[in-house]
């Protein structure tokens, strides 16, 4: 639920990161799921994928389109 965490759970953003702090033990499994349920809700989820590119981070890249318009040429 909305503000279920309280003031426990921190977000400030720099430039294009967000940072995300926690006083409470908070898994980076269910902070993947969370984003997920994001992208999924605003439409996104179709653009955007969820990356771990270290142990203690996630990106968002968008999905490489590019492969299907080179199947297309090849199929011609």
């Amino acid at each position: 639920k909305t503000g279920n965490f309280g003031n426990n759970v921190a977000l400030e953003r720099n430039k294009n990161k967000i940072n995300l702090t926690s006083d409470i033990p908070f898994s980076k499994r269910y902070l993947k799921y969370m984003t997920k349920k994001y992208l999924k809700k605003n439409n996104l989820r179709d653009w955007l994928r969820v990356v771990a590119n270290n142990k203690e981070s996630y990106e968002l890249r968008y999905f490489q389109i590019n492969n299907e318009d080179e199947e297309e040429d090849e199929d011609e």
